[in-house]
């Protein structure tokens, strides 16, 4: 677990990804890899033509298809690897020693699974390259990686920001504490303003869930807000965030209140479709 990794795939994402993983890197201090998927559905080694129906006993037009799918694999390759250079120049420029770069050809999350030894924070974009525009919906394997990979996942949700201050969404349950004990044991937020925010109801129990909450993270955060605000808990996060112009959200990828309803299942989309910032995924 000792690298900062960025899925690279050359969409619109692709920048902001580069982006905060270079911020990420120099954060964490760790070196940064690049790492390219081509889809193995989209682009198979071994296509397969069974459904070819009609050509009956031309078997030289299956050959010539299947050469032109082998030739549309490489070329797809190719067009990876110099789109990995590409992120790694534009990394140096952050001043990120050179990236290590890494291509392979699968499916995403089978990949990110294999190397998950060796990831200490993931990087991606909320879009991939199918689905390439800020205001569609998520990319077909993001909310896989969230639920398959047991790493600490920064998803880039639109332009680059350097996190100035970030938000963590609180419940007090054992998953939210062992998020604020890794938030405040990590390098990659130290010294930010954190705010602590509570859906809910404002009794003496959440207020002394949060003071608890607060001595955890007080050591790491310059300074730590704390809050309770009723209401849904999409909408009123989110409108917190914009109140105080925060520039990242935090939150554990599985709590036991209504933020665990919100993160399993479709609300996880939700989420992250309606976010105008950066958002960090604990595990």
């Amino acid at each position: 677990m000792t690298q900062v990794m960025a899925c690279i795939d050359g969409s619109h994402s692709t920048r902001a990804v580069c982006d905060y993983a270079a911020w990420a890197s120099q954060r964490l201090s760790a070196p940064l890899t690049l790492l390219h998927v081509l889809d193995e559905v989209q682009y198979p080694t071994q296509p397969d033509l069974s459904g070819a129906i009609g050509l009956g006993s031309r078997e030289h037009l299956l050959e010539e298809l299947a050469s032109l799918d082998q030739k549309r694999h490489t070329l797809a390759m190719e067009q990876g690897r110099l789109m990995l250079e590409a992120a790694r120049e534009r990394v140096q420029t952050e001043g990120v020693e050179p990236a290590q770069l890494r291509q392979r050809h699968g499916d995403l999350v089978e990949c990110l699974s294999e190397l998950e030894a060796d990831i200490r924070l993931l990087v991606i974009g909320r879009q991939g390259k199918t689905c390439d525009s800020f205001n569609q919906l998520l990319g077909s394997h993001l909310e896989n990686v969230i639920r398959t990979l047991h790493r600490p996942i920064l998803v880039s949700c639109g332009e680059f920001k350097a996190p100035q201050s970030y938000m963590l969404a609180y419940d007090g349950s054992a998953t939210a504490r062992k998020s604020l004990e890794m938030i405040a044991a990590s390098p990659l937020l130290k010294d930010l303003p954190c705010h602590l925010v509570m859906i809910g109801a404002d009794t003496s129990d959440a207020r002394e869930q949060l003071k608890a909450a607060a001595r955890v993270i007080e050591g790491s955060a310059s300074e730590v807000h704390q809050v309770i605000r009723a209401g849904e808990v999409e909408p009123t996060l989110h409108a917190y965030q914009l109140e105080q112009g925060i520039d990242l959200l935090a939150m554990g990828a599985y709590g036991h209140s209504r933020i665990r309803q919100f993160l399993v299942g479709s609300t996880t989309s939700t989420l992250l479709r309606t976010s105008n910032s950066a958002l960090l995924i604990l595990r």
